[in-house]
């Protein structure tokens, strides 16, 4: 009983070390076709695959991807404007937490060149993810991504760890026995020199609210955001995401402040909230 298990995303290895977030550096690696075959091979469960396009080999990769049903998907990516539209051509057709690892306006010899992000305004048939936590992206850039990308080009995501929910102190991101500590304060988690994020530890409902009331979208609009879109990302709107006929009856009710007051998974009660005076 729980959370329902629709999938794996696998973000790394091959991905850019100037965008490498929270992973370790150590890990990082080109695409081989030989690995990811046999990853392929041996794990049927896996969804999506976050790569950086511009490594050599990830186009081929992409490619050998969607031959699968695996979404090829651009994230900690140092890639160029005309990278990332090289990506679309070879089966890209999403951003892994936009903003997040994700590359920038750069100059070269004077000249300005947009990375991953303006790419994600500007390429069409790329759909988008933002860590709605408040934090990762301030109310701006969320008001931004609304008005420019627009909710049907948009999902939401926690990224979350383990820390997620749990108070204000120490966690570690991956493995228990040699993972990445991280520290969590101000509702997200930190690297230690509390240089950068490392994931988050927010929850869908939090997401939820922050869409409501800093990027000013309706109630019907984030629901989206966080079930049906993302659910049609990664292939599997036949199975849920929406309440029609067919799909699973895994619900989620709350209050108007998006509370939860009671989780259904496959049509059973799993959790109810129980109030103080009960």
């Amino acid at each position: 009983e729980g959370a329902r298990f629709l999938g794996l995303h696998l973000e790394g290895p091959y991905v850019s070390p100037q965008q490498a977030g929270a992973q370790d550096p150590k890990y990082i690696r080109r695409p081989d076709p030989a690995e990811y075959k046999m990853l392929a091979d041996a794990c049927p469960y896996i969804v999506r695959w976050t790569i950086a396009p511009e490594v050599e080999g990830a186009l081929q990769m992409a490619e050998f991807l969607r031959g699968r049903g695996i979404l090829p998907s651009i994230g900690h990516s140092n890639a160029t404007y005309d990278q990332v539209k090289e990506a679309v051509k070879h089966g890209f057709t999403h951003v892994t937490h936009l903003y997040s690892g994700c590359s920038t306006i750069t100059r070269k010899g004077g000249f300005r060149y947009p990375g991953v992000i303006e790419s994600a305004y500007l390429i069409d048939e790329l759909t988008v993810e933002i860590i709605a936590d408040g934090c990762h992206l301030p109310a701006p850039l969320l008001q931004m991504v609304m008005r420019f990308i627009g909710p049907q080009r948009t999902c939401l995501i926690t990224d979350a760890s383990r820390g997620a929910g749990q108070p204000d102190g120490e966690s570690i991101l991956g493995s228990l026995e040699n993972g990445q500590k991280v520290i969590i304060e101000d509702g997200v988690a930190k690297l230690p020199d509390r240089s950068a994020f490392a994931g988050s530890v927010a929850t869908c409902d939090r997401l939820v609210r922050t869409m409501i009331n800093m990027a000013h979208v309706s109630l019907p609009e984030a629901i989206d955001m966080m079930t049906a879109r993302p659910a049609a990302i990664i292939g599997k709107e036949d199975v849920t995401g929406t309440l029609e006929k067919g799909r699973l009856a895994d619900l989620i009710f709350f209050d108007e402040s998006i509370n939860i007051l009671l989780t259904m998974v496959g049509g059973k009660i799993i959790y109810r909230k129980v109030e103080k005076n009960e």
